[in-house]
């Protein structure tokens, strides 16, 4: 029995630490490179592209109208872009108010609301003899600056690609965990975009804040069947080698959540949509890899690392118990957790280490805590469509087993 114990605790061990040690070095690598100053003057461009600017709004009532007027109040030239602004399940009273406003209001009543949805609504009613270069998505809650689609238009003829992200701050930290969703936003920013495009590769997309070639986004629109159009996007995008760049000095204000409830069931649905990902192109890593086709192999690789909420909590739980059972086993853990925090704080701003972060840096491993509940919630709740099937497929079972008694 005591050897079958210490055989599972180091099969235990070992399973979780390799990964988690694996994505921190991941994250060490990108966060290094994030510390290069990749910043450009960007010149402007004589070539003006007509844009068509997608808000997908559902049941966003409190936040909509700000970004709308925000977008409205470019200094970019008004005839050379379009507001589309996709009204999913909102009050008549914002879309009465929506109306007024010089955009064009869709109102559909999907029997199951997903953003990809919106986005196909919104490309497929355009004006047939309007003609657009640059599709530019926004969400509901965000706010931009009046030289927004000006600096875009710059951006996207300096980076001759087909794909730009630009960078998503926080327009509120009124709470700890609006600051905290802050935090997590920035580090991602740090390593997932402005540390991958310093290496060469692709930065990663967020699905608000973003502009594609409206040709190449007319076409691929079509494919997304998922509630994670990001995901599918980004994935049509490595897969036919589209490089996505991005600019650190174009900003989108984005309004975070300020419950932790809210908070939660954003990381739960960011834990599956995760998974779901991965399963769904895990099978073209080989390929990638002997293709050469480098961007879209990190994106996979990406996809594969432990999700950071996830990794802080194995590594805590680790550092913490193995110390009770055999402290020799608990060093390498400590030292991945010392490691680990470094590179979170070198992927930090400056800005947001303030009187705001100690606040944040206590309430977060029981944030984190909760988060792991919610993750949990939400698997359960997943495995209840296929209990039900099984649950029924018995019931039927023996009905025809009492019939054929009866009989």
């Amino acid at each position: 029995m005591t050897f079958d114990f210490w055989n599972i605790l180091y099969a235990i061990d070992i399973i979780l630490f390799l990964p988690a040690a694996g994505t921190v070095l991941y994250l060490t690598l990108f966060a290094a490179a994030s510390l290069i100053n990749r910043h450009t003057e960007i010149p402007v461009s004589k070539t003006q592209n007509r844009f068509i600017v997608i808000i997908p709004s559902y049941k966003n009532d409190a936040v909509i109208e700000p970004t709308v007027k925000s977008l409205l109040g470019q200094t970019y030239p008004q005839r050379l872009f379009d507001v589309t602004v996709v009204s999913d399940h909102q009050d008549e009273v914002t879309n009465f108010k929506l109306a007024q406003y010089p955009v064009t209001l869709l109102t559909p009543n999907f029997s199951h609301s997903t953003k990809g949805r919106a986005l196909q609504l919104a490309i497929n009613n355009l004006p047939q003899f309007k003609i657009y270069d640059l599709v530019v998505i926004i969400d509901a809650g965000n706010i931009v600056g009046p030289d927004f689609l000006q600096q875009l238009n710059d951006a996207y003829e300096c980076a001759g690609t087909k794909a730009i992200q630009v960078h998503r701050v926080s327009k509120n930290r009124d709470t700890a965990i609006a600051n905290l969703d802050a935090i997590f936003e920035e580090i991602n920013n740090s390593i997932f975009r402005r540390g991958h495009i310093t290496l060469n590769l692709s930065s990663a997309i967020t699905g608000s804040g973003i502009v594609f070639d409206f040709k190449w986004f007319k076409e691929n629109i079509v494919n997304v069947k998922t509630a994670w159009e990001d995901k599918e996007l980004e994935a049509m995008l490595m897969r036919q080698r589209i490089y996505v760049d991005y600019f650190d000095d174009i900003l989108v204000y984005d309004e975070k959540t300020r419950h932790t409830a809210d908070f939660n069931q954003q990381r739960s649905r960011w834990a599956k949509t995760q998974l779901r990902t991965i399963l769904s192109n895990i099978k073209y890593l080989p390929g990638a890899i002997f293709s050469k086709n480098y961007d879209h192999a990190d994106k996979i690789i990406q996809w594969l690392l432990i999700p950071r909420t996830i990794l802080v909590g194995i590594v805590a739980l680790m550092s913490i118990t193995l110390p009770v059972i055999y402290t020799s086993l608990a060093i390498k853990w400590w030292i991945l957790a010392v490691w680990m925090m470094f590179v979170f704080a070198l992927a930090t701003p400056n800005y947001l280490v303030d009187d705001k972060w100690d606040k944040s840096f206590i309430k977060a491993p029981f944030i984190i805590l909760w988060s792991y509940v919610s993750i949990f919630k939400a698997a359960k709740v997943d495995k209840l469509p296929f209990e039900n099937k099984i649950k029924n497929m018995k019931n039927a079972f023996n009905h025809i087993k009492g019939v054929e008694k009866r009989k």
